[in-house]
């Protein structure tokens, strides 16, 4: 690793003892904890995230997902800029502009478009 990548990095995230586990569209991820569900998708994709139109304090509604929590008996949608990461997290659904940023981590193709169950797009 380059001198100076991971102290730039590191800055990023509230500071955490472990990694946690979270599924995104039934893909398991390691995140750090204490960090927001944004911070985490940074996490797993460093190269695209930060680039994508977030503007990380709940105006712009293009982080938002639907998260289900293991306590909870469904998924419900959240900010993911908001909510801080939790062990056993299940993402369903995911904004647009959040498919375009993990596309490659989630392995999606080009022509997948995620909407939500009852059809309607996520934003």
């Amino acid at each position: 690793m380059p001198e100076g990548e991971a102290p730039l990095m590191s800055e990023v995230f509230r500071p955490y003892e472990k990694l946690v586990e979270i599924t995104i569209m039934g893909k398991t991820f390691l995140v750090p904890e204490r960090n927001s569900l944004l911070r985490a998708f940074q996490f797993i994709s460093p190269e695209t995230v930060p680039y994508g139109r977030f503007c990380w304090n709940q105006e712009c509604q293009y982080c938002r997902v639907n998260c289900q929590l293991p306590d909870d008996d469904q998924s419900r949608p959240i900010l993911s800029c908001k909510f801080i990461v939790s062990e056993g997290m299940a993402i369903s659904d995911l904004a647009p502009e959040l498919v375009g940023c993990l596309r490659a981590k989630l392995g999606l193709n080009g022509n997948t478009s995620l909407n939500s169950p009852d059809g309607s797009n996520t934003h």
